[in-house]
């Protein structure tokens, strides 16, 4: 009798596959655009579902949590569509250019969705002419963006996070547990052919298989969509 693959038995979700929701406790976002003024910092806070670590900002009795920048301590004022100064948070056409920011906002009010990791930032390149602004992204690709979007000034905290070693793999395994991530992972010829279509180890010729890129749980093995399988026969 045969039994769900791994691909399948993650996507079904179990108590064996489930992420810690009591890690994503959090949510990362901006308050409504007609808040203004002075707000300050009045936590420092640890949270296991993010890289970096985030910064409680309480204005006119509402909190909200942000990425922290470098330098931020509790107690420390910033402000919402204020000067063009670190930590501030403005509309990215308010901004000069060659600036550094984080947590941009795709559209307008939607709280910030892009830069969040630690120690990253995106730089203000140019603006254009049609209310937009561009800018230059960590990857050296650039983006454009409604001059409207918010953004954070400066850069967030906790660079060089990913070259301290994990050590063990004990530690490396409750991190991963902690994000639902499959780890370690196996390479599928070398699992049973009940866990996987490429299993067992007749032959080692793995069968040319192209999934779709929304195929469910358990047909999404194999290449996803590739652009080229590398097979020219």
């Amino acid at each position: 009798m045969g039994k769900r693959i791994i691909s399948q038995a993650r996507g079904k979700g179990s108590l064996t596959y489930r992420v810690r929701k009591q890690a994503y406790n959090k949510t990362i976002g901006y308050p409504s655009s007609d808040k203004k003024g002075e707000a300050e910092i009045i936590a420092l806070v640890h949270s296991a579902a993010h890289s970096a670590p985030l910064i409680k900002i309480s204005i006119n009795e509402q909190t909200f949590y942000n990425p922290a920048f470098n330098g931020a301590y509790v107690g420390q004022k910033i402000f919402l569509n204020g000067e063009a100064k670190e930590g501030n948070i403005l509309s990215v056409g308010k901004i000069p250019l060659g600036t550094q920011v984080y947590n941009l906002e795709r559209n307008p009010g939607d709280g910030g969705k892009m830069i969040r990791t630690a120690g990253s930032f995106a730089t203000l390149t140019k603006k254009l002419e049609n209310n937009s602004i561009l800018i230059t992204m960590p990857n050296k690709k650039t983006i454009t963006l409604n001059e409207n979007c918010r953004a954070t000034i400066g850069r967030i905290a906790g660079d060089g996070r990913i070259l301290k070693p994990f050590v063990t793999a004990g530690k490396m395994h409750y991190k991963m547990k902690a994000k639902n991530k499959l780890w370690p992972r196996t390479s599928a010829v070398k699992v049973n052919a009940v866990d996987h279509p490429f299993g067992s180890g007749r032959g080692k010729r793995i069968k040319q298989k192209i999934a779709k890129r929304n195929a469910p749980a358990g047909k999404r093995v194999g290449h996803v969509r590739p652009r080229q399988t590398g097979y020219h026969g």
